[in-house]
């Protein structure tokens, strides 16, 4: 599922790419089998770029899956089973395979869960970035409620308040942190394609990161001087930490990039850049929710589930990188492996601390829930 970030923050829209069918010229994925060779993901990913032309890091844990009934050469009409994986898109290609037997268009998620004929595609859409969750993140107006209870109880609110510092923006914090922990991410998959622009998107990410520092000081310094907060402050601190966690090995897997000077990266290095990029993405749509984590709780538990599930993953892809690169390079070339290995160590605690995220945010929906 090729898909673009439009905007940033909260705001920002998603917008998937779909392709025509060759037989039908309905709506569909690019999709295909998978083959022998190519473990699932990397044959979605080649089969978005002969497809539609759209180059991106596929993240190797399946969104979901969906069925549609499929007509063979013999004429038999047989149900196949597609598993999705998210690619965030990178690079359109000018022209591609397939570019003259399709037309591809880039759609919101409710255009694209009405484009398209599969139910199950159609929900998978919708659970991607679902608007509802978006309106139910908007805040809740509190003070309106307790206005509409009794006048009389909130102008004295209204007196009291007046006398105690400001409530601190805690959920703007988070989001705006969010963000830039995506955005740093978005950054270390492009230095993992190499290039020429390596050392431009390193140093993005090293911005990134002293931004959230920035934000991680405002959170802090809010937490002292605010005597209502929404969480316990523990909490508050622990949640924000969390999310500090990633960008700073973030950081220092590009830091470690650019001291060594590594140009090639193996795919598991990939891989895992792409997973913590989809961890990202997910840690940008919880961040919101934690608004009313009484409505959302269900939601927020989907989402920390699947963030556990690419942490899991990130681990088996860590190992077999490992191992790889101590059969290629461990006896001949110590030095390449030891560099490996130090790059791995990094890209592994980016994808545990997105972990220690959604503990955090769990902890959140058993108390508050």
């Amino acid at each position: 599922m090729p898909y673009r970030t439009e905007g940033s923050g909260p705001d920002a829209s998603i917008k998937v790419l779909l392709v025509t069918s060759r037989g039908t010229g309905r709506w569909v994925l690019p999709k295909g089998n998978v083959g022998s060779r190519n473990p699932p993901h990397v044959a979605a990913a080649k089969e978005a770029e002969e497809e539609a032309g759209v180059l991106g890091a596929v993240c190797p844990v399946p969104l979901g899956s969906y069925r549609f009934r499929k007509r063979v050469r013999s004429g038999a009409s047989l149900m196949a089973d597609v598993d999705v994986f998210p690619l965030a898109a990178t690079r359109e290609l000018a022209s591609w395979d397939e570019q003259h037997e399709r037309e591809r268009r880039w759609f919101t998620l409710h255009e694209a869960a009405e484009a398209v004929v599969e139910p199950d595609l159609a929900d998978l859409f919708r659970s991607f970035a679902p608007a509802d969750f978006r309106s139910a993140a908007a805040r809740t107006g509190w003070r309106g409620a307790v206005a509409r209870t009794s006048s009389g109880v909130f102008s004295m609110f209204a007196w009291f308040q007046r006398l105690l510092p400001k409530t601190g923006d805690f959920f703007g914090l988070f989001e705006a942190h969010a963000a830039t922990v995506l955005a740093a991410a978005e950054a270390v998959v492009r230095v993992l394609e190499g290039g020429p622009a390596a050392h431009e998107h390193i140093r993005e990410v090293i911005e990134r990161e002293h931004d959230a520092d920035e934000i991680t000081r405002e959170v802090l310094h809010e937490v002292r001087r605010t005597f209502l907060t929404p969480f316990d402050r523990g909490a508050i601190t622990a949640l924000v930490g969390a999310l500090d966690d990633t960008v700073d090995e973030m950081q220092a897997a590009v830091q470690a990039i650019a001291l060594y000077e590594v140009a090639d990266f193996a795919p598991q290095m990939r891989d895992m850049a792409a997973i913590a990029l989809d961890a990202a993405r997910v840690t940008a749509e919880a961040m919101p929710l934690l608004r009313d984590v009484a409505r959302n709780g269900k939601r927020l538990h989907e989402l920390t589930e699947r963030l556990v599930r690419m942490e899991g993953h990130a681990d088996s892809v860590h190992a077999d990188g490992l191992k790889q690169s101590l059969h290629a390079h461990g006896a001949a070339d110590t030095l390449r492996f030891v560099t490996e290995r130090e790059i791995y160590k990094h890209l592994e605690r980016i994808v545990d601390a997105f972990e220690d995220v959604a503990d955090e945010i769990d902890g959140l929906v058993i108390d508050h829930a």
